[in-house]
């Protein structure tokens, strides 16, 4: 059994920005710390890449099949600057792992949960269907880019965050 982190964007679609925070980069650098934490305990692990790269959608999606779980990392962003919090869309078979992990990171940061203790079925978001998702992958919104606080708490914390998330997935593999 293995574990499939992704990283969400690319360097093609940054995804959100905040000054010149782009969450594609927020998105490859939790990829790269959580990676490093699994591998420190041996835990096999399948990642989109490496650095600041990573693989389309498309070739991302591949790496879910036999996976003990799949989560590729986001960040959530609003127009209204003071939104905030963390939450995890996937399939309602993931719901209690969406909010162990939603849980162990608003345990770093102090983010309030979103949705059911940090779980969203994929549709209760802005988008009615995701590819990541329907192939049985979550998606971990780990906070507002868009919210400067929120975007700070992250700088200071990031590798304690990618701890708590790479713990909750080492207990997925036992």
């Amino acid at each position: 059994m293995f574990i499939t982190i992704t990283a969400g964007h690319s360097n093609t679609d940054p995804g959100a920005v905040n000054g010149t925070i782009k969450e594609a980069d927020v998105a490859q650098d939790m990829r790269n710390m959580v990676a490093h934490y699994l591998k420190s305990m041996g835990i096999e692990i399948k990642t989109d890449g490496e650095g600041k790269g990573n693989l389309p959608l498309t070739q991302a999606i591949k790496l879910i099949k036999g996976s003990r779980a799949a989560v590729e990392f986001h960040c959530n962003a609003s127009s209204n600057k003071s939104a905030k919090g963390v939450e995890a869309l996937a399939q309602p078979k993931d719901k209690a792992l969406c909010q162990k992990l939603c849980k162990a990171v608003a345990g770093i940061t102090g983010s309030p949960l979103r949705g059911v203790s940090g779980w969203q079925p994929e549709n209760a978001g802005q988008h009615s269907r995701l590819g990541y998702v329907r192939n049985g992958g979550i998606i971990l919104e780990l906070f507002f880019i868009s919210n400067d606080s929120e975007l700070a708490v992250w700088h200071d914390k990031k590798w304690l965050v990618a701890k708590a998330v790479a713990t909750v997935l080492t207990g997925e593999m036992q």
